[in-house]
């Protein structure tokens, strides 16, 4: 399989299930955003998050795979062989949340992004999916993305911030509270 088509050299890509649309599309840019969210979840692993952040993060990585495949396919082609984000994943977020958040201290205070080099960069990840989040979210003014499809993001980044919070909890750093007026 070649690596370069030329197909897009003008311009445009084409979706997974047919058709052409500008590379600078809504829809392009969401799963754009998303591969970028997963690219950098790659960089949080190699940063040596925790085993069990790891195994979460794999998952998760597959999952945004699936989502870009999703978005790549609108929900009117026929295609058999796109996985569609479900209430499942959205549960499992969920669930993921609140399993933390039972070890974790209760949040009563904004806190800075920072800590170990593995939170860190979640956070990151969690700003760029807050930045999907608001480009799915006009893309659904124009097209259907979905029922769970803006759910499942809002959830991933809610997940992102606990997971660099456990990170950091996991390895003692202490986490550096929002001040709202500089010392």
């Amino acid at each position: 399989m070649k690596i370069y088509t030329k197909t897009g050299d003008g311009g445009s890509t084409a979706l997974f299930a047919g058709g052409r649309v500008p590379k600078h599309h809504l829809r392009v840019e969401a799963y754009g955003t998303i591969d970028e969210l997963n690219s950098l979840l790659g960089v949080v692993r190699a940063a040596q998050a925790s085993q069990q952040t790891d195994a979460w993060l794999e998952l998760v990585q597959n999952q945004l795979f699936h989502l870009g495949a999703d978005l790549a396919t609108p929900l009117a082609a026929k295609s058999d062989w796109v996985t569609r984000i479900s209430p499942d994943e959205i549960r499992w977020l969920e669930a993921s949340i609140d399993q933390m958040a039972e070890q974790l201290p209760p949040l009563r205070n904004f806190v800075l992004p920072g800590g170990v080099p593995a939170a860190a960069q979640l956070q990151v990840a969690r700003a760029v999916c807050r930045r999907a989040e608001r480009i799915l979210s006009a893309l659904s003014q124009s097209e259907d993305i979905g029922t769970d499809t803006l759910a499942y993001v809002n959830r991933l980044s809610d997940w992102l911030f606990t997971v660099a919070r456990y990170e950091n909890w996991q390895a003692g750093e202490n986490e550096t509270k929002w001040s709202l007026r500089e010392s």
